[in-house]
């Protein structure tokens, strides 16, 4: 039994408990909060027998063996760290961090007291993205990556009344790039490693991030062409061109539909079933990875990790958002 600690109380926390609570060996002990009222509530609410409001005493606990980490982006290096420094495993939503330095620190407290840290970017494990790993020779060689994840931010409205909530805040390491441009990103790094070139675009919001944007990352026989935006939505799917063939995937953050489209006019259906909630499978690899004493993920690894993060902080260089946290 692989026993959790959740820092953060929000709806992404709540469908990471969802669908964690179905993979063996899960259990939750423990929930920190900045506030009595927002543990209590949050504990009696999912049945957690132990409350924190100082993340000290938690990260030290012995009630707990591993962390949900899923606060802020600007938070997680300094919260990760203090937990792997207290011999705790860390799943640590994306963004990991906020730039290639704080991934590089995490990585190196993971390394110093032999725990396990993934990045909870749920792409990688899912059915339907294995398949396109899997069946991707059949392609013949790839020439382009084509990725679009564009959705309407349902703080958006409030931001246009003038209310900027925190997913339009630099000083949380926020915009459209780091939260829904990475899910392009990370399967382009899984599946084509790290890029020779990028080119990046954006539109730039009056609060100092980013609404939507665009990469270019050149290859040496290919390029990735991504979209992303958390103030528009986008209904097309994305694409992996290859000189036989393509693979048509209808989501790529959450893949449910894959086929290959080859040039002689067959489709072959590669859809996979997926019989549980999209979390489950990171948390799977996650409580395998501390079971087995095996400190990184092959799919989620540090390297995949850190050269998303160095894609990110190019790109942000070139659109011009810096955070606080960059200073």
């Amino acid at each position: 039994m692989v026993r959790f600690g959740i820092i953060g109380t929000n709806w992404i926390t709540e469908s990471f408990i969802q669908a964690a609570s179905k993979v063996e060996d899960f259990s939750l002990t423990a929930v920190y909060s900045r506030t009595n009222e927002k543990a209590e509530e949050f504990a009696k609410k999912f049945n957690i027998e132990h409350t924190f409001t100082n993340l000290e005493e938690f990260a030290s606990s012995d009630v707990f063996d591993a962390v949900y980490l899923a606060s802020p982006n600007s938070l997680h290096a300094k919260q990760a760290i203090l937990c792997m420094n207290n011999r705790k495993h860390v799943l640590c939503e994306k963004p990991i961090a906020s730039n290639t330095r704080e991934v590089s620190e995490m990585m190196k407290a993971a390394n110093d007291h032999s725990v396990v840290l993934m990045e909870a970017l749920k792409t990688s494990f899912l059915p339907n993205f294995l398949a396109i790993k899997e069946n991707l020779h059949k392609i013949g060689k790839v020439r382009r990556y084509f990725a679009s994840y564009c959705q309407y931010s349902s703080r958006y409205d409030k931001y246009k009344e003038g209310i900027v909530l925190n997913a339009f805040k630099p000083e949380f390491s926020n915009g459209s790039l780091m939260d829904i441009g990475i899910y392009c990103v990370y399967p382009a790094v899984v599946l084509f490693g790290e890029p020779k070139q990028i080119k990046a675009s954006s539109y730039m919001l009056e609060s100092g991030v980013d609404g939507e944007g665009s990469l270019l990352l050149t290859y040496d026989e290919m390029d990735a062409v991504i979209m992303y935006s958390k103030i528009t939505n986008s209904y097309v799917p994305s694409e992996i061109q290859g000189e036989n063939g393509s693979i048509i995937i209808d989501k790529i953050h959450t893949p449910e539909s894959v086929k290959i489209h080859y040039k002689d006019g067959r489709i072959e259906d590669l859809t996979q079933p997926q019989d549980s909630a999209s979390m489950f499978y990171e948390t799977k690899e996650f409580i395998e990875l501390v079971k087995n004493k095996n400190h990184q993920s092959q799919l989620n690894s540090h390297s995949n990790s850190l050269t998303t993060a160095k894609i990110l902080e190019d790109a942000r260089k070139q659109i011009g958002l810096i955070y606080p946290a960059d200073k």
